[in-house]
This record gives structure tokens, C-alpha cells and sequence, in this order.
């Protein structure tokens, strides 16, 4: 039978190499390089709110991860340390599969972006994951919401809405052939954090964020952050072919769809802004990254957000994102 301490020993230790001091103390232990800011996150997903209770646990341990990396990535900062807080039911500590599935998606996102765990704490209770992430960046550089600048590009990444599309056909109100439904969930279950893009956009990008919540709502957070209005094309807002075809006029699924796109969240692809002679560096960032980077629309004076066709017609659109408490 599997105890608190079996469980991080088992599953959440691992020999810490930046840390000074890492898993198994009371605290963890750690020291930026010299000349960099230490950069902060945390993110809590709770089970039947954030996620299905019966998603794969290997998709959990990384999704967990990934959205805290998100967080990295719109700061342009490099992620160093994260501490995980797990609470787990009972019968989930006594899973042997489950507990390695989870641990094992978690560590091969780790892995990947070179990131350690130094700490946290396991506890019994209703299934609810949170991650606080710790980064470095070069002192001043970090990306802001809040300096965003009228004549300012608006661009994202990749595609949106393919997450949120995800979740509709999961809940029936959505229909995806086979293709699209696979394609659509890695998009809602193994998120790609834009890391290395956040990174390479400290010299070209004014303001940044991640789109967690839905576009309308995060760009909604830099304008007034930043004490200005935009405009967005909505035809030049990227997609996938499923989600394309929905918007059509007509289509039975158009109004979902576009609740999709605007406001569905999940995405965690980066919302940034960078001025218009940066315009050809951009395009030359996507090309080199294979990253689609798209311009969308414009930093205006002003406040609120216009949303038009591309020839100018309004488009009006009531939800603008997730709100925990709201939803």
C-alpha cells in the first residue's frame, strides 16, 4: 500500500542539478545566474472543471506542465524549476499505473524543456494538480501585458480553437469525423508550449500572452493593460479546415464554432504584439521556427476591441472567453 512519502519517492524524486536544494527538505533551494530576474507562475487544474476526471493520465501529467510553460513563454523567459502539488483520491495512490502514467507524462515534458521538479506536496482528496513554475530571463526583458503601443501588428500562433473544439465533440454538441477528432484532441490534451518562440520574440514583440482563456479575453487583457483598442479581421484569425468549414454562413455548427475560435481557450498558443517594422523579421521568425505566425489586425487609440470582416462589416460576439467563475 502506497504511503504519502511512497508515492514522491517512487514517482516525484529525481537528483536536482541547478537547485541547490531539491526534492526531500522542507523548502527547495535555488539561485538565478547573475544578471537574470527570477519569473513566477502558478496554475491549478482541478478534475471535472479543467479536465475529464477519466483522462489519460500520461495527457494529465503533461497538460500539467504545458500550461504552466505557456505561462513561461509569453514572459519570453527560460523555465528552470517547477513544484507540483498533487492531490490525489485514494484509490489513485494505491493505482500503481495511474501514478506512473501521470509522473511519466509530467518528466517527458520536463525533459524536454530541460526543467526540474524541486518540491511540492501530495495529499488525499478530490483530484486537483498545482503547478507553480519558476524561470529566468535577462534583467528588463521580460515580455509584458501592459506595453502594448497604438500602430502596433497583432499576430498569433498557430491555430485556434482546436481545443475548444475538442471539448464540444467530446460533450456531442460538436461533429468531427475521425481525422478531426484526432487531430483536434492532441490540440485539447497534449498542448505544445510556444517556448522557444516566446523567446525569440524579446526583440521583436512589444507586449505579450497566452491565449488560456480565449482570444477576445487575453488580447482583451493587454488592451487594458496597455490603455488601448484594437482591430481584428476576423477572416485572417488562423485555423484548421475542420473549424474553417463551420464558419461558414449557414452552417448549422457557425455559432459554436465561432465561440470556438473567439473565446473557447484551451489553446495556448501566444498573443503578441510588435510594431509594424518588424512585419518582414516575423514572417522570417515563422519560416525559420515552422511556427504560422499571423498577423490579425492592429493596435489602435483608444479602448475595446472592433471585430470586422476583412471588407469592414461588424461582427458582434457576446461570450469573449472563460471565466472560472462565470462559466
Amino acid at each position: 500500500m502506497n504511503s504519502e512519502f511512497d508515492i514522491i519517492r517512487r514517482y516525484f524524486t529525481r537528483p536536482s542539478r541547478r537547485a541547490l536544494l531539491g526534492v526531500g527538505d522542507d523548502a527547495a533551494i535555488i539561485t538565478c545566474r547573475t544578471g537574470m530576474d527570477l519569473v513566477a507562475s502558478t496554475d491549478t487544474l482541478v478534475a471535472d472543471r479543467h479536465f475529464f476526471a477519466h483522462t489519460d493520465p500520461a495527457n494529465l501529467g503533461h497538460k500539467s506542465l504545458a500550461v504552466n510553460l505557456s505561462d513561461m513563454a509569453a514572459m519570453g523567459a527560460t523555465p528552470r524549476w517547477v513544484m507540483l502539488s498533487l492531490t490525489i483520491p485514494r484509490e489513485l495512490a494505491q493505482d500503481d499505473a495511474w501514478l506512473n502514467a501521470f509522473s511519466s507524462g509530467f518528466f517527458t515534458l520536463a525533459d524536454q524543456f530541460d526543467v526540474e521538479l524541486i518540491g511540492g506536496d501530495t495529499t488525499c482528496g478530490p483530484l486537483n494538480i498545482g503547478v507553480q513554475i519558476m524561470g529566468e530571463i535577462q534583467h528588463g526583458r521580460a515580455l509584458k501585458r501592459s506595453t502594448a503601443v497604438a500602430g502596433d501588428d497583432i499576430w498569433v500562433s498557430g491555430e485556434l480553437g482546436n481545443a475548444a473544439l475538442a471539448l464540444g465533440y467530446l460533450r456531442r454538441k460538436i461533429v468531427l469525423t475521425p481525422q478531426e477528432a484526432q487531430a483536434c484532441l492532441s490540440h485539447l490534451d497534449k498542448p505544445v508550449p510556444r517556448v522557444g518562440l516566446g523567446q525569440q520574440l524579446q526583440k521583436l514583440a512589444s507586449s505579450a500572452i497566452d491565449i488560456s482563456d480565449g482570444l477576445l479575453a487575453d488580447l482583451g487583457h493587454i488592451l487594458r493593460s496597455s490603455g488601448i483598442g484594437a482591430k481584428v479581421d476576423f477572416e485572417r484569425i488562423p485555423c484548421s479546415s475542420a473549424l474553417r468549414k463551420k464558419l461558414m454562413p449557414g452552417h448549422l455548427e457557425r455559432k459554436l464554432a465561432m465561440d470556438c475560435l473567439l473565446a473557447g481557450g484551451d489553446d495556448y498558443e501566444l498573443c503578441f504584439t510588435a510594431a509594424a517594422n518588424n512585419h518582414e523579421a516575423l514572417v522570417q521568425l515563422s519560416q525559420q521556427s515552422n511556427i504560422q505566425l499571423s498577423c490579425i489586425g492592429e493596435i489602435v487609440t483608444g479602448d475595446g476591441l472592433t471585430l470586422s470582416t476583412v471588407a469592414g462589416v461588424p461582427i458582434h460576439h457576446e461570450r469573449k472567453g472563460h471565466d472560472h467563475f462565470l462559466a
